[in-house]
């Protein structure tokens, strides 16, 4: 087995070496392990749960949306709503899914009591739908205007025989104003289902049910499994806090998400009281976000890569790689960054995909976890500026939306954060803003790979010594391995299927009906785990001169100027037709 040490920033270096007890001893293989468990269960669970006449309604939609496409130059009112027809079909609708939406949720929204969010009476509910329902009703009026609107637009569009162009620009805005008028009627529309609930006994069961599962992988890992499971409530109950803070109105409207609230409690805790030494068995920060990172993988598909095109990836896959390395030169040559570990994490972490990018680059170059905590927490600050400064920046120049999402999508570090920014825009904002931010999540393995590659021949290589391929394998975090295994096999899964089957029994069954909230909680375990294991003294000494703000700054500001470059340039000059038809 290999051997390792401790350094002074508390993180293993392998000696080398290596046996096939690594499979089950070490952290890594077992984040593969227990994603591709619940993948596996997944599947199991949600590909039996077909909805009712799934296939003849897809049949029908496809038909009409063909049909449409032969007609029109533009998406018309009856491709959408043959659309809409098929996305309404969802595994996560099924029983299976009630069930593990119920037992796996996250404490929800509230305005000024937190309770509400963790449990809600009937009369509550009774009361909270009856105070929803006139907006529902004004929304529902808006739209059918909105409806009736497009429709009249497309039919003079149609009475050109769609010749003139400002008819079918104007039949467009009319249509993109029905479907946001739309999407408002379907958000207050679920305001007036409001149903009792109580998350307290859901949120124990879960809780020790999460425990147990990571409890395997630390007992074979040799490490104390009843100190880890005592320290894992504490964890668990501070996550849960941290989606109870999330939910308030005012903090999703600005994009303060649980990351945030999970870090900063937990660094409020270790630097006043301090964290108790019976919860740090417990802080297994990568353990758990590695694990999350495997699932994740599954949701990178080549099906939504291929979809948006050649120029999306030249956005994600051209830019990214180029912004990485100028700003580690940056900070090497320029801000004259002590410690190339931190330069390089901070560089991962602002330009591929935040967090996950962060976690690979660590790992790959042996980061401290000092470094890796303060990337991270650059990179959720920003995060949330971001994705409320950008879409009003971008309609107050009325830049168009698409070029609007590829941009956000190329730039805004977490997968959530640019998913709720582009719908801010249109719905064609947030298709290509999340398609170029699934495409740059295929980076995080390749980006590991080239930071252990370099780190090993430029960095931490002995002179007069060839670069061991062994070496650069030890150095490789393997969970990527899962990453990319997911990946693929999800794909393949999704191509087999045909894109509709696989949005209805993939996307919204496996995927968005059960890993994809274990993904959630797992992530909000490390970031509470971080928090707690924070001293802000240790950090103080990477943040003096403040040369990691200076760098992510000056980076995300070259990576701001650079995507938005690319993206007018793949989108509007090298590709319009691709464009056009989005």
């Amino acid at each position: 087995m290999a051997e390792t040490t401790q350094n002074s920033g508390d993180v293993v270096v392998d000696k080398g070496g290596a046996s096939w007890s690594d499979l089950w001893l070490k952290e890594d293989y077992w984040a593969i392990w227990l994603g591709f468990i619940l993948l596996i269960a997944g599947l199991i669970i949600f590909l039996p749960a077909k909805p009712k006449d799934m296939d003849a309604i897809i049949s029908k939609s496809n038909a009409v949306m063909e049909s449409e496409a032969a007609r029109a130059p533009f998406k018309t009112v009856a491709w959408f709503k043959a659309q809409d027809d098929k996305q309404k079909l969802r595994a996560s609708g099924s029983e299976a899914g009630k069930f593990f939406k119920k037992w796996m949720a996250h404490p929800g929204g509230w305005t000024t009591n937190p309770m509400d969010s963790l449990m809600m009476s009937q009369e509550q509910a009774d009361a909270l739908n009856a105070k929803a329902m006139p907006k529902f009703e004004e929304a529902k009026a808006k739209a059918a205007t909105a409806l009736a609107a497009a429709l009249e637009a497309e039919k003079a569009a149609e009475a050109a025989a769609f010749q003139d162009a400002g008819l079918n620009t104007a039949a467009e805005e009319k249509i993109d104003s029905w479907r946001k008028a739309r999407a408002s009627e379907s958000r207050a529309r679920a305001k007036t289902t409001s149903k009792p609930y109580n998350h307290i006994p859901s949120l124990i069961v879960l809780g020790l049910v999460m425990g147990l599962f990571f409890a395997v992988g630390i007992k074979f890992m040799g490490k104390d499994v009843g100190g880890f499971l005592k320290g894992f409530s504490v964890v668990f109950a501070l996550s849960a806090v941290s989606y109870v803070f999330a939910g308030q109105a005012t903090m999703k409207q600005y994009g303060v998400e649980y990351a945030v609230w999970a870090i900063a409690i937990g660094m409020l805790i270790a630097n006043t009281i301090g964290t108790p030494k019976w919860v740090k068995p417990a802080l297994e920060v990568e353990y758990f976000i590695k694990t999350g990172l495997v699932l994740l993988g599954a949701e990178v598909l080549f099906s939504k890569i291929i979809a948006i095109g050649i120029p999306g990836i030249f956005v994600a896959w051209v830019v990214t790689p180029v912004v990485l390395i100028c700003t580690f030169i940056f900070g090497q040559k320029v801000l004259k960054m002590p410690s190339k570990t931190l330069n390089m994490v901070i560089s991962a972490d602002m330009s591929v995909c935040g967090t996950s990018a962060a976690i690979a680059t660590a790992a790959a170059c042996r980061a401290k976890k000092e470094e890796l905590t303060l990337s991270i927490g650059l990179s959720l600050v920003f995060t949330a500026i971001m994705m409320v400064a950008m879409p009003a920046f971008i309609k107050a120049v009325g830049m168009p939306y698409i070029l609007g999402g590829a941009w956000m999508g190329g730039t805004i570090d977490a997968t959530g954060a640019v998913a709720a920014a582009g719908a801010f825009l249109s719905e064609k904002a947030l298709y290509v803003a999340a398609t170029i931010k699934m495409i740059q999540n295929v980076l995080i393995g390749v980006t590991a790979f080239g930071v252990a590659v370099y780190w090993c021949a430029k960095v931490d290589c002995v002179e007069g010594q060839k670069v061991s391929w062994m070496e650069i394998w030890y150095r490789f975090p393997k969970f990527v391995l899962g990453f990319l295994g997911a990946s693929i096999l999800f794909s393949v899964m999704d191509g087999s299927m045909g894109s509709d089957a696989g949005y209805t029994l993939l996307d919204h069954g496996v995927l968005r009906g059960f890993t994809g909230m274990a993904r959630g909680w797992f992530f909000c375990l490390a970031f509470s785990a971080i928090g707690l294991a924070t001293n802000f003294r240790e950090l103080a000494h990477y943040f003096k001169g403040g040369k990691p703000l200076i760098l992510y700054v000056c980076g995300q500001t070259f990576n701001l100027i650079l995507t938005l470059g690319m993206a007018y340039v793949m989108f509007y000059l090298v590709f319009p037709d691709i464009t056009a038809k989005i």
